[in-house]
């Protein structure tokens, strides 16, 4: 679906335009083309490929979708995939940006997710002067709006991990706080994906050999390879006490277990010992005096219940009960 198709000059807005106009702005070198898409069909992209001279690779990958954030030269233009993350009934859904960049034209085709980008096409319009870069700032623009809505995931995890420190040593609590611990792993692995690859993607704009369709922006790439170092950063610190919160709540299992191995083992030395004094008084035999004595059968539960009230008290001084 088309979302917008613009043209530009010296970074002003000259016109909304057909996709049949397409290739006659990209004739004039002082234009600048600007399309959006969202969950483009194939036949859309393929029109758009044969507006834009793109390369099939590329429109295949954006066709195909599913793949892993890159970027990739082909002849003086690029081909850039970012994920979109989503929060998501307490999951992180992932959609996909791809990203065509030329001397004089930018293609985005967002597909799998609700994200608007038009608030960086408002941003760029409104700042002329850095909007006729090309499409080196527009592709910095676009890249730098989807990593910032990575920092809000991220400190969204952080204080879910936070709430269920607090709770880590409660009792009985260990297998939930496991369970969303393990949740919340899966979902710091998620946007690690979305992060680590791309930062090997944006430090070919920032360093070393830069393309030259994003030479002149160069210095905005680095600010965004900041900002992924950071998120990538906490996300290792994230990951990091995660794992150490699993080995805590399994170590709290384990001594919950031998607490109540304690506790039984505990009542069973006490039922133990009348069950003996039972074993011994009932066998009955004739030569057995307390048999015959009026006080006896008293005296036995007397002494029973002495036995049996000692050792308890002896193992609740140990804490064992």
């Amino acid at each position: 679906m088309l979302i917008n198709c613009v043209a530009y000059r010296e970074g002003k807005k000259l016109a909304d335009i057909d996709i049949e106009e397409i290739s006659g702005y990209l004739r004039d070198q002082d234009c600048f083309v600007w399309v959006a898409l969202s969950d483009a069909t194939q036949d859309e992209l393929e029109k758009m490929r044969e507006e834009f001279d793109l390369h099939a690779l590329a429109v295949e990958d954006a066709n195909h979708g599913h793949q892993r954030p890159k970027l990739e030269e082909y002849g003086d233009g690029l081909f850039a995939v970012l994920h979109l993350l989503d929060m998501e009934n307490g999951g992180i859904a992932v959609g996909e940006l791809d990203i065509f960049v030329g001397h004089n034209f930018i293609l985005s085709v967002r597909n799998r997710s609700g994200q608007h980008l038009l608030g960086i096409r408002e941003r760029c319009e409104r700042e002329p002067e850095v909007l006729k870069q090309g499409s080196g700032f527009v592709l910095y623009a676009l890249m730098d709006a989807v990593v910032d809505r990575y920092f809000p995931i991220v400190d969204t995890m952080e204080t879910e991990l936070e709430g269920i420190e607090e709770r880590i040593f409660e009792k009985g609590a260990a297998r939930f706080n496991i369970e969303r611990l393990y949740d919340l792993k899966r979902r710091v692995t998620v946007v690690k994906h979305a992060v680590a690859p791309l930062m090997e993607a944006v430090s070919k704009l920032a360093s070393g050999r830069v393309p030259p369709v994003s030479a002149s922006s160069r210095h905005y790439f680095r600010d965004v390879y900041d900002h992924l170092t950071r998120i990538n950063a906490h996300l290792d610190t994230l990951r990091d006490t995660i794992s150490t919160a699993i080995q805590v709540s399994l170590s709290s299992v384990a001594i919950e277990q031998n607490d109540v191995a304690k506790r039984l083992a505990a009542w069973a030395g006490i039922f133990a010992i009348a069950t003996a004094f039972a074993g011994i008084w009932g066998m009955n035999f004739r030569s057995m005096p307390e048999l015959q004595w009026e006080y006896g059968y008293p005296m036995a539960l007397l002494i029973i219940v002495g036995a049996m009230g000692l050792l308890f008290f002896r193992f609740r001084r140990m804490g064992w009960l």
